[in-house]
């Protein structure tokens, strides 16, 4: 069992109520997106790069990390990166770079509100506040339970 097996089965335990499960379902994609919107706002010197390099650099890493600890789990983050990626990249293109970093913000405010409002319905704190990596957790947890409702082991 990899050590992300492991912080997955850890951070399963922290979200059992079914109501709190839910909201994370929403709110977990949110964040990350809301997280990868606002990097793809900083602004990329010269003409080398194209706006976004910094938010697709970070997701490539991330998407390696994950991939390293487990192959599916790795393919479908990069899978959800990919997409997110394509969606800042459309939204940028209709509302500019000022109305991407915005919308990035209040997502991520309105996506942390419903986690802790999930995780006082649970009764347990959240758990990052046990180990940052458990922010990093959350994503792979997300895609985790898709799997299971796929049948696709990981």
């Amino acid at each position: 069992m990899s050590k992300l097996h492991t912080l997955l089965a850890n951070y399963g335990d922290d979200h059992v109520n079914a109501t709190n499960q839910t909201i994370h379902l929403i709110c977990v994609p949110a964040i990350a997106w809301s997280v990868i919107a606002a990097l793809w706002t900083i602004p990329v010197p010269g003409t080398l790069f194209q706006p976004g390099a910094f938010s697709g650099a970070i997701m490539a890493a991330a998407a390696a990390w994950y991939f390293r600890q487990s192959r599916p789990l790795g393919i479908g983050v990069a899978i959800a990166f990919v997409v997110s990626g394509a969606l800042c990249w459309w939204l940028a293109s209709m509302i500019g770079m000022r109305g991407l970093l915005f919308t990035a913000i209040g997502v991520f405010v309105v996506a942390w509100v419903g986690q802790f409002i999930g995780h006082h319905i649970e009764g347990k704190r959240p758990s990052f506040f046990t180990d940052l990596i458990y922010l990093a957790v959350g994503p792979a947890w997300t895609v985790s339970k898709l799997y299971r409702r796929l049948g696709i082991t990981y």
